[in-house]
């Protein structure tokens, strides 16, 4: 599972960085701790779908796309 979770926080990392927003932005525009965010892309937190649909929207993609 923690394999998982380290490819859905790449992929989030790689889709904020294409839109050039920066770690602390898109924690700020999802409502989450940049902290968070952080142990979200690399993978130490396990997400719910529903905090997956709060990172995607602001990020402009599917929430389907940023799993593997």
């Amino acid at each position: 599972m923690q394999d998982l979770a380290k490819k859905i926080g790449a992929n989030i990392r790689k889709a904020r960085k294409e839109k050039n927003i920066s770690q602390d932005g898109l924690a700020l525009l999802c409502g989450l701790d940049r902290s968070y965010m952080g142990r979200i892309e690399r993978g130490e937190v396990n997400l719910t779908v529903e905090k997956l649909y709060l990172i995607a929207k602001p990020l402009g993609c599917r929430a389907a796309s940023l799993l593997p």
